[in-house]
């Protein structure tokens, strides 16, 4: 079969009974000491806010980079960054100057192993960086030592920041081509590339750029990115659509000074006042968004319940769900909007004031088919439509990403979904995730021509960016196997 066909076959079909046995046999040989190699990433604090130690970033990208190294299998092993996005004009700098410090992006790893014999260039990409560990009074663990809690009925799990995401995605990769090599030996015609970006949690501010500068070493026919989810921990997925991105800060204004609310309450409208009514107005009476001319999408028809729904969540007992329809529909194909932040005083330093500003950023999904601009023109008509009382709006950053729909056709779909389906036991199916990953509508520009396969080694109760985040370790495992077989099957392609 060609790379560039479809297969006939069912997606089952496509892997070979004995490379199977051999990807379950190599992976389980290399899993515990895979383990320990994972549990020394999380210990590296790699937070790429600027708040936080950037040396932290260096010691992780060098600890990722000789763990690729080691593999033996890459012509090249680099660390490299690219200039941040509007880092030029930020920094007042000539475009023919050499950026300062500053305007570079966190360190990436880059490997590259060329194609051969017409073999497809492969692409597997992850991040080293991971988010800050917040509230530590939260954690069950120490955010960064990571620790394995053995559950004989569900599954062992790994707890860490960054064990699940995406740490974890690094060591799939990781595995995945120790098993290659295990299986094939050296001399095999697969071209490999792998892209470790190191500032995914904090917006990929250079990666636009990073693609752009080094195009040449990151093409491929089809890019793996180990970042997502699946559907639990017994069911594989590949992510087949994203949500798209608008937040928005905003500034809400009555007043030029300060008032007593004494004195003055009951006739002057404060900041505050204005601001609840407009951000009441963005959902109707059952939680729809209220905002005229988003786009409403459909999601894949698959089974889950409320219940389900509420475990996954941790929806408390006596709290109603929001919005209408089907619960996938509303997860993963409409829009959603949250308001993430208000700047007021905290009810420990109140006192007896009326407002004179008030300023609060909303976070805003966007069902995949809608075009990020006309979904920040609607967000802004209603605020201002909606605005009481004669108020003044004003507006600071904003955020924007695309969303993803990803062709379903094509040959690194079938493989992919015939290597999980074989090697976590069950049929793989495809979801839609709810948040969004912006950098995905960068890899389809930049790369027009490769297919993207959005995969992952999380499940439901991972926690990603929360307290006691984890890794279902039965999961890692069969996500590793996947991985193989789907470098194995690739490998036996020609264009």
């Amino acid at each position: 079969m060609s790379a560039n066909q479809t297969p006939k076959a069912t997606a089952l079909d496509l892997v070979a009974a004995t490379d199977v046995e051999a990807a379950k046999a190599v992976v389980e040989n290399l899993f515990d000491s895979q383990l320990e190699t994972l549990k020394a990433l999380v210990r590296i604090p790699g937070i790429a806010w600027d708040a936080f130690d950037a040396n932290n970033l260096e010691t992780s990208a060098k600890a990722v980079c000789q763990l690729f190294e080691s593999t033996g299998l890459f012509e090249s092993v680099e660390i490299l960054r690219a200039e941040k996005s509007g880092a030029s004009e930020a920094h007042g700098e000539e475009l023919a100057a050499e950026p300062t410090p500053a305007a570079m992006g966190a360190p990436a790893v880059v490997a590259h192993r060329q194609a051969r014999n017409g073999a497809p260039q492969v692409l597997l990409y992850a991040h080293h960086d991971v988010q800050p560990q917040g509230d530590e009074s939260l954690w069950l663990t120490s955010p960064f030592e990571p620790v394995v809690v053995a559950d004989s009925v569900n599954g062992d799990r790994m707890y860490g920041r960054g064990a699940a995401d995406d740490k974890a995605g690094i060591i799939a990769h990781h595995t995945a081509l120790l098993a290659l090599r295990g299986i094939l030996g050296d001399d095999f015609d697969l071209g490999i590339t792998l892209f470790v970006e190191g500032e995914e949690e904090a917006g990929s501010p250079s990666f636009r750029n990073f693609l752009e500068k080094y195009q040449q070493k990151l093409e491929a026919d089809v890019i793996v990115v180990a970042d997502s989810s699946n559907f639990s921990t017994t069911i594989p997925a590949i992510t087949t659509t994203l949500r798209g991105l608008v937040s928005q800060v905003f500034e809400v204004r009555t007043l030029d000074h300060a008032l007593h609310s004494g004195m003055y309450g009951g006739v002057v409208p404060d900041a505050m006042l204005a601001m609840v009514k407009v951000l009441a107005s963005l959902h109707d009476e059952v939680g729809h968004v209220a905002i005229a001319g988003l786009h409403q999408g459909h999601a894949s028809d698959l089974p889950y319940s409320e219940a389900e729904l509420r475990t996954d969540s941790g929806l408390l007992p006596n709290t109603e769900l929001i919005g209408t329809g089907s619960i996938l529909d509303r997860i993963w194909a409409r829009p959603a909007l949250t308001i993430i932040g208000i700047d007021v005083p905290s009810v420990a330093t109140s006192s007896n004031t009326m407002q004179p500003a008030v300023r609060a950023k909303v976070s805003m999904r966007l069902a995949p088919g809608q075009e990020p601009g006309s979904a920040l023109e609607a967000l802004r008509a209603h605020l201002e439509t909606n605005l009481p009382f004669g108020a003044q709006i004003t507006y600071g950053d904003i955020e924007m990403g695309s969303p993803f729909a990803a062709e379903t056709g094509e040959w690194g779909h079938a493989l992919m979904s015939s290597a999980l389906s074989h090697a976590y036991g069950t049929e793989s199916v495809d979801i839609g995730i709810g948040g969004s990953i912006p950098f995905i509508a960068d890899l389809k520009e930049v790369f027009e021509n490769a297919q993207i396969l959005v995969t992952g080694v999380e499940d439901p109760d991972s926690r990603a960016h929360s307290p006691n985040e984890s890794v279902h370790l039965p999961t890692l495992k069969a996500a590793m196997t996947a991985e193989t077989l789907f470098l194995l099957g690739a490998n036996a392609l020609r264009k």
